[in-house]
C-alpha cells in the first residue's frame, strides 16, 4: 500500500491541460480561461459623475452658500459639449460625464434649485464624487488570467471589458463504468440479491460539478466479453474511471481483463480509509482510475482523487482541495496504519469556531451518513487518541 499524498501526486502528474477552445462569454459560465483577457476600451472612458446632482468648479463652491447658473444638463449618455466658465453648474446624473472645466460634484441633497439657479449649501473639493478616467481598467489591461474559473464576477468583468469571445480549456471527457452482477440502474427491476447502483451516478455528478463531461458508459456484468465490450466506449474519454471489481476475489475482474488488453498498472491499493483497493494506470493512451465498489468508498475516492486530476486537465491555476482546519466535537480513538477521512458534521460554536464531529458509525456502504456530512476528518496513520477541541485537518465536502 502507498501513502494517500503519494497517490495523489502520481495521479496528478499524469495529466495536464487540455487544448483550448473559444467560446462566447454568454456560454463561459464555470469554465476555465486558457489565455489571458485584457480589456478593449477604457473604463470609465473619461471622467464621469459618482452621484446625481450638479458639476462645478471646486473653486465656484469653496466658500457656500454660493449661487451658481444651471447653464445645461449631462445624462448618462449625454454630455454637455461647452466649457464651464465661472459661476456655471451643469446638472448631472450618475454616470454622466463631467463637461470641461468642470472638476467636482456637488451631490443634489446639498442644493437648492430656483429655476436655472442653484443655491449649494456644502461646498466639494475636486475630485469629489468624480469616476475619474480609467478608474476601473485602461484599455490593454489584464482583467481575468488563465487558469482562472469563471463566474458572475468575472464574466461580468470580461463582458465590460468589451471581449464577447474567450478562450477556454476543453472540459475534460470522463467515462464512468459500474461493475457487478449485484447491481441494477435506479428504476429497474431489482433480482434476488442485487442492489441499487449508485456509484456511476454520484461519480457523474462530481465530474460535472468539476467542469468536465460524463459519459456514463453503463454497467457491466462480472463476464470478459462484458467489461471488454463496455470500457472500448471509453477509447475517445480523457479518463476512464472504473468502479467496482478492484478487490481480490476471484469475481473481481476487472484488473485482469485490463491487464490482457494492455493496462499499465501504476499502483494498487493505498493505506487509507475508506479507499483501500484504489487503482491508477493507463489502458493504451487512456488513463484509468479504479475505484473501490462501496459507494462511501467511491464518493471519498472522488472527491480527493477525480475532482484535482479534472482540475489539473482544466489548467486550474489554483486547485483548491478543500483542505482547512476544525476543533474536534468528541473524542476519537488511535488510529490504524491507514490514514482515515471520517464522515463529519461541521458546526460553529458560540466564539464562531469550526466544529467538526465525526458520525459515530462510518461504515463504507452507509451514503446517508455521508449526504449528511459536511466534511471528512482526516486523521494520519497511527494517530493517538485525540480528545474533544483538538485542532484536525478537514476536507470540505
Amino acid at each position: 500500500m502507498i501513502p494517500v499524498a503519494d497517490a495523489r501526486r502520481r495521479i496528478l502528474e499524469a495529466f495536464s491541460a487540455l487544448p483550448a477552445e473559444q467560446v462566447a462569454i454568454s456560454q463561459a459560465d464555470g469554465r476555465v480561461l486558457a489565455q489571458d483577457v485584457a480589456a478593449r476600451v477604457t473604463k470609465p472612458p473619461q471622467d464621469v459623475s459618482a452621484m446625481d446632482g450638479y458639476a462645478v468648479r471646486a473653486v465656484d463652491v469653496a466658500s457656500v452658500p454660493v449661487d451658481l447658473k444651471v447653464v445645461g444638463e449631462a445624462p448618462a449618455g449625454g454630455a454637455y459639449d461647452r466649457s464651464l466658465a465661472q459661476g456655471e453648474a451643469v446638472r448631472i446624473f450618475t454616470g454622466g460625464p463631467l463637461p470641461e472645466g468642470a472638476d467636482a460634484i456637488v451631490i443634489q441633497e446639498n442644493t437648492d434649485r430656483d429655476g436655472d439657479r442653484v443655491t449649494v449649501r456644502k461646498s466639494a473639493d475636486a475630485g469629489r464624487f468624480v469616476r475619474a478616467r480609467g478608474l476601473d481598467f485602461h484599455a490593454g489591461d489584464i482583467g481575468c488570467t488563465a487558469g482562472e474559473r469563471l463566474g458572475a464576477r468575472q464574466i461580468g468583468l470580461i463582458a465590460a471589458m468589451n471581449v464577447p469571445w474567450v478562450m477556454v480549456t476543453r472540459r475534460p471527457r470522463i467515462a464512468i463504468l459500474g461493475t457487478g452482477d449485484e447491481i441494477v440502474n435506479p428504476g429497474d427491476p431489482l433480482g434476488p440479491n442485487q442492489i441499487i447502483s449508485s456509484n456511476s451516478l454520484a461519480l457523474a455528478a462530481i465530474a460535472r460539478e468539476a467542469g468536465a463531461e460524463a459519459l456514463n458508459l453503463g454497467i457491466a456484468t462480472d463476464n470478459e466479453a462484458s467489461l471488454r465490450g463496455m470500457i472500448a466506449g471509453a477509447r475517445q474519454a480523457d479518463l476512464l474511471v472504473v468502479s467496482g471489481g478492484m478487490s481480490v476475489g476471484e469475481h473481481d475482474l476487472v484488473r485482469h481483463v485490463l491487464g490482457d488488453d494492455g493496462l499499465a498498472l501504476d499502483f494498487w491499493k493505498i493505506a487509507m480509509r475508506p479507499g483501500k483497493p484504489l487503482t491508477f494506470g493507463r489502458l493504451g493512451d487512456t488513463p484509468m482510475l479504479g475505484l473501490p465498489g462501496n459507494p462511501v468508498s467511491t464518493l471519498v475516492c472522488g472527491h480527493l482523487f477525480l475532482r484535482p486530476a479534472i482540475g489539473r486537465m482544466l489548467g486550474l491555476a489554483r486547485e483548491d482541495d478543500g483542505e482547512d482546519r476544525a476543533q474536534l466535537g468528541s473524542d476519537l480513538k488511535a488510529n490504524d496504519e491507514r490514514e482515515d477521512y471520517l464522515r463529519a458534521r461541521l458546526e460553529r460554536d458560540a466564539q464562531g469556531n469550526w466544529i467538526a464531529t465525526p458520525f459515530g458509525a462510518q461504515d463504507s456502504s452507509m451514503l446517508a451518513t455521508l449526504a449528511r456530512a459536511d466534511c471528512l476528518v482526516v486523521r494520519a496513520p497511527h494517530a493517538p487518541a485525540s480528545p474533544a477541541g483538538e485542532t484536525v485537518r478537514i476536507v470540505r465536502l
